[in-house]
């Protein structure tokens, strides 16, 4: 039990220190991910307003395997950020490493929104 809440307490530092230089805008929104086992969850947030411009998860995704999904939600995520008129992003990857999962998210979603 101690090990489970001393590695709970590490990934709450290591999303505080990523979290502490990104800010979202309204031109340029925080991107923020959410991974559990099994879905990813996104969305894109106005930090100086404290709301949420677009959101989607990979529960919608029915086909695929769960990096394609993600690659998928990044495209969808692009789609609804081109109709709010986000032209650009800040990244935040929380307590997760960039790669796998949320390296296809944020890659495919920076390539459909140009």
């Amino acid at each position: 039990m101690k090990r489970i809440l001393e590695n709970n307490l590490k990934r709450q530092r290591r999303k505080n220190r990523t979290r502490a230089s990104i800010f979202g805008t309204l031109m340029r929104p925080r991107l923020t991910v959410f991974r559990s086992n099994r879905y990813l969850w996104a969305q894109l947030i106005n930090d100086e307003k404290g709301q949420t411009l677009a959101s989607g998860s990979t529960q919608e995704i029915k086909t695929g395997n769960k990096t394609n999904k993600a690659a998928s939600l990044g495209e969808l995520l692009a789609e609804k950020a081109k109709k709010v008129g986000i032209k650009s992003i800040t990244f935040d990857r929380g307590a997760y490493k960039y790669h796998g999962r949320i390296k296809a998210l944020a890659e495919k979603f920076i390539e459909n929104l140009k």
